[in-house]
């Protein structure tokens, strides 16, 4: 087993998370990353082991983590990145639209964060960071995403709580909140005026994630990279 430290990257297959498993095996981890169809769009290696399946549910979870242990001993480094993302009128959201983004956005954290805490808790070390969304404490008129914004905001809230809960065990948590990132995600949002401002890029949100594993004495954080869009927009 490699001495490297290992990461584990969900929503791995592309845009962000294809950009963060190019960064984290550059910074000399081991990663395994996982999505639907990782295998598809990654090509395994020796620090790079990939696991396709859905990562809102529990059998995923336990798949993913016991490789990282079985493959590479260790977990030092959890992002949280698999989402999904829809935007419509509050009253245009189905009861399918709200379980879709359960499952991936917090199920998806749910079961492999616990997972991993377990191991980290071994060690009494870990990062653990997550990608959330700018939008949910910083609305925008004309981006309607509310129900997708219930997942996200719970992520941050998470975020703050367990950061709390496990200062004492050497396990931080933080998250990285984008807005609008130049990535496949987007590629069909709405092209009125409201919604024109300067994307971030995947580099933008890969390097926000790269401070907080590094960031030693950072916890509870929510690390909004949106421009300061706000600020400019009403």
């Amino acid at each position: 087993m490699s001495g490297n430290k290992t990461a584990i990257i969900t929503g791995a297959s592309g845009g962000i998370g294809a950009g963060l498993v190019e960064a984290f095996l550059k910074e000399g981890y081991n990663v395994v990353a996982t999505s639907f169809n990782t295998s598809r769009s990654l090509t395994a290696s020796p620090s790079l082991v990939l696991v396709d399946g859905d990562i809102g549910k529990q059998e995923t979870a336990a798949k993913v983590v016991g490789a990282a242990i079985k493959n590479f001993g260790t977990i030092d480094v959890l992002v949280n990145n698999a989402g999904i993302f829809r935007i419509k009128a509050f009253t245009d959201f189905t009861t399918e639209d709200f379980n879709a983004l359960v499952s991936t956005n917090l199920l998806g954290f749910f079961y492999v964060t616990q997972l991993t805490v377990k191991e980290m808790l071994k060690k009494k070390s870990g990062s653990v960071v997550s990608i959330t969304a700018a939008l949910a404490d910083r609305p925008i008129a004309g981006e309607n995403a509310s129900v997708s914004m219930i997942t996200k905001g719970g992520l941050n809230t998470i975020t703050r709580s367990l950061a709390i809960e496990y200062a004492k065990d050497g396990i931080r948590f933080n998250a990285v909140a984008p807005g609008i990132v130049d990535t496949p995600l987007h590629k069909d949002d709405p092209k009125d005026a409201t919604l024109q401002m300067k994307m971030a890029t995947v580099k933008d949100v890969v390097d926000a994630v790269l401070y907080l594993v590094e960031a030693g004495h950072v916890s509870g954080e929510v690390l909004h990279v949106d421009d300061g869009a706000p600020a400019r927009r009403w």
